[in-house]
């Protein structure tokens, strides 16, 4: 496929680095993660960004890099860290680059499921209990949805395989 962009959102552990992957090399498109390109173009990793130059410049940043992602790149499937739709414009930006974003929509359930596995690897949920880690996801969900929810397209798991829900995107771009 000549010039196409797709974004791919939704909460941590929805499946969009895994999921954009596959999409990727299905389209033989290059595929971004935001959250590596912000760690390799800064020279240390988002938590020591937060860490040492808080979050505000880390939010500054995100939107330097994807102007700069949809600038110099003619095609990808790019994907978000879970809070970038979220703040300042940055989803009326990406809906103004491209016609292709997508709302990876998981239940808290399948979110509670994968995210229990992956705890000591995320900062934000690594220091919460089991018990939680659900009423975390809702919360979060329910406070990101609006801007969820303004992707082009939704996707909604009902436990697919990433495949499944790779299969799923290409078919909504022909």
């Amino acid at each position: 496929m000549k010039n196409v962009k797709i974004v791919l959102l939704g909460y941590m552990g929805s499946g969009k680095s895994t999921v954009g992957r596959i999409v990727s090399n299905h389209l033989n498109v290059k595929f971004l993660d935001l959250d590596d390109y912000i760690e390799e173009g800064e020279g240390m990793s988002i938590a020591s960004i937060f860490e040492t130059k808080g979050e505000i410049y880390f939010r500054k940043k995100e939107i330097e890099y994807l102007n700069k992602i949809f600038s110099n790149e003619d095609s990808f499937v790019l994907s978000l860290g879970g809070g970038t739709p979220c703040f300042g414009s940055n989803m009326d930006f990406i809906n103004e680059k491209t016609a292709h974003s997508f709302y990876l929509n998981v239940g808290i359930s399948e979110l509670f499921d994968r995210l229990r596995k992956e705890k000591s690897h995320r900062p934000m949920i690594s220091h919460l209990k089991d018990e939680e880690l659900t009423e975390f996801i809702g919360k979060h969900l329910f406070e990101r949805s609006y801007f969820y929810n303004q992707a082009h397209q939704k996707i909604k798991s009902n436990n697919n395989t990433p495949t499944e829900i790779a299969e799923m995107i290409v078919n909504k771009l022909v």
